[in-house]
């Protein structure tokens, strides 16, 4: 059982407001290209990028063109807006998994904004054999019942029908290893969900990645795009802890580390 915590307050106004600096990111992303070109060419194994909570395939073009231009094979998720985990989403999601392994012979990587890293993760405890590594953006994977955000009562709205889901979704994170390689990355001026949700726990496979950015635009912001590039390109089975380029390491403050709450 997991111990039992506070609920998570939402994130505060200033910072809901301040969501609006994505249209500013993707500025940054433009001016960042050549920068972001740095990382080097990947082995062309499929990625898989899932979109966050009310958004489609459309929110995640940037990250999978930036990718798709180093060399990988990527994908969207082909689901249309991601309206919570209804039987055809979790139906729809298997499906595109499985396609994606047959027709490349690879394991693939997830890689899913906010809610999407949450589907990401379910994916790749049923599936480990699939899936190859797991990266999150921003996802609130630690949420549990009680716990607030910038959009609760939308997410109340549009999945008064998807309780059953919902409810297989939130696990026992306490106790919950992946036997994949887990990158969470996330920022602690995010506006639409508790940062404290978004982090890894300590383990040889896991990691978190701090950045500044806001939670709507951290599938364009350069910091975010070049750690899930890195990520990406390290060899399969031979998984290291993110070493940011001296030139670069202002960009990335020290991340914090899940801690199990005190019984």
């Amino acid at each position: 059982m997991a111990t039992e915590r506070r609920p998570a307050d939402a994130p505060p106004p200033l910072f809901t407001f301040l969501e609006q600096r994505a249209v500013g990111e993707l500025g940054a992303f433009i001016a960042a290209t050549p920068m972001l070109r740095l990382v080097g060419r990947g082995d062309r194994h499929p990625v898989l990028v899932i979109p966050g909570f009310t958004a489609s395939d459309r929110s995640t073009e940037v990250l999978r063109w930036y990718l798709r231009s180093l060399g990988y094979w990527t994908h969207g998720w082909q689901q249309g807006r991601n309206y919570g985990p209804n039987g055809r989403t979790v139906t729809g999601l298997v499906a595109r998994l499985t396609e994606l392994y047959e027709r490349h012979g690879r394991a693939v990587s997830l890689v899913g904004q906010s809610l999407g890293g949450t589907y990401a993760r379910h994916l790749a405890l049923r599936y480990p054999g699939m899936v190859r590594s797991v990266i999150t953006l921003g996802s609130p994977f630690r949420s549990q019942p009680g716990d607030h955000s910038a959009v609760e009562q939308l997410w109340r709205m549009t999945t008064v029908r998807s309780r059953p889901q919902i409810r297989r979704l939130i696990v026992d994170e306490e106790n919950l290893v992946l036997s994949v390689p887990s990158t969470a990355i996330y920022s602690r001026t995010d506006g639409i969900v508790a940062w404290q949700l978004c982090i890894e726990s300590e383990g040889p496979l896991r990691e978190s990645i701090e950045v500044r950015s806001s939670h709507s635009g951290m599938a364009v912001n350069p910091s975010a795009l070049y750690a899930v590039a890195d990520r990406l390109a390290q060899p399969e089975g031979r998984w290291r802890p993110f070493r940011p380029p001296v030139g670069m390491r202002h960009l990335y403050p020290p991340a914090a580390t899940y801690r199990r709450p005190a019984a």
